[in-house]
């Protein structure tokens, strides 16, 4: 049955993932605050920013008119950066209670929201009333948009709380190139989305510095190693970490040039200053945001995150790359799996 859903934020992501769910046959409004941007995916039917070289199919269009992104919509698609999702909730949230409609919501963002250092969807729970909505799923795994393009086979998992809502999703965007499955351990999959970011910073900053394959396997095995602690401690299931959204996501975003977090760290590893690699990037580097949050939360449980302080160090100035580095190298004596 063809639905109409809405799909809030046209990066490269949000813009590829509504148009996956245009081309299973439904009818998808793309909401964004440029009208620049608005105007070039309705008439050229690109998004040259973001997406270069690809035509969206004429039946996707977008707005910047939240409401009538809204209006009907029987599924909302949260994807703008984390840092921005309670004000965008918070609209949201007043409108469906304007028209009296309650649609599943559905997030693709990796992050955490600062000084709260909640997950999307604590902060989609907090933010929009249940009156106003009937589920909040997760869409999160190894996939960049680029990559989607091209109808490279994709994995990725939805979870949520609510196992019909899990099944739904996974219904509305599953087609032959884009394949889903289902969890339902939100806390994982939402940990091992955000924090992966932290390790492909990291990744990229030893590429810039000229290392290699094994410095690079030991990071991302070590990373998922952390971040499985600290999800774990918030009650997440420990595979979750060892799935799509926990080592799958990590092996992506930490080994190519598509992901805008690893091409940050590329930068500091070469030694541009953090100011000119956000400069330089044009778009959210969420890492960097999600870094602060990540190190707050190990300082206040005493989850042992050392490649998530050694960014941190970096990002505040405290550390240069190959000093972290170092002293990464140089730390006492662990058992693998302490």
């Amino acid at each position: 049955m063809k639905t109409k859903i809405a799909v809030l934020g046209a990066g490269s992501w949000g813009s590829m993932l509504a148009a996956i769910l245009d081309a299973n046959g439904h009818e998808v409004q793309l909401w964004t605050r440029s009208a620049e941007q608005a105007n070039e995916l309705n008439q050229h039917h690109t998004n040259s920013h973001y997406i270069h070289d690809y035509t969206f199919s004429a039946s996707l269009q977008a707005t910047t008119d939240l409401e009538a992104a809204l209006t009907d919509a029987t599924d909302i698609l949260f994807i703008v950066p984390a840092q921005a999702t309670r004000s965008v909730a918070q609209d949201v949230n007043q409108i469906l209670a304007k028209l009296g409609t309650k649609p599943a919501l559905i997030h693709g963002s990796k992050g955490l929201e600062t000084k709260t250092y909640l997950r999307i969807s604590q902060v989609l729970a907090e933010t929009i009333d249940p009156n106003h909505r009937t589920s909040i799923a997760v869409l999160s795994g190894p996939s960049h948009a680029e990559g989607v393009t091209q109808h490279d086979p994709t994995l990725v998992t939805v979870a949520s709380d609510d196992f019909d809502a899990a099944k739904h999703f996974q219904k509305l965007f599953m087609n032959e190139y884009f394949r889903v499955y289902t969890n339902s351990d939100v806390i994982g999959v939402e940990f091992g989305g955000a924090l992966k970011n932290i390790i492909a910073l990291a990744s990229g900053a030893l590429a810039g510095l000229g290392y290699g394959d094994n410095s690079r396997a030991a990071l991302m095995t070590r990373g998922v190693a952390e971040i499985s602690r600290l999800g774990v401690s918030f009650g997440a299931n420990p595979l979750t970490f060892a799935g799509l959204s926990g080592m799958g996501d990590v092996i992506v975003t930490a080994t190519s040039t598509n992901s805008r977090n690893y091409r940050a760290g590329y930068q500091l590893g070469q030694g541009v200053p953090l100011d000119e690699v956000v400069s330089n990037m044009g778009m959210v580097i969420e890492g960097i945001a999600t870094s602060q949050a990540a190190y707050d939360l190990a300082q206040t449980t005493g989850i042992s995150m050392p490649i998530t302080e050694a960014i941190h160090a970096v990002l505040e100035q405290k550390e240069t790359v190959p000093d972290a580095i170092h002293a990464l190298m140089t730390r006492e004596g662990q058992t693998e799996n302490g």
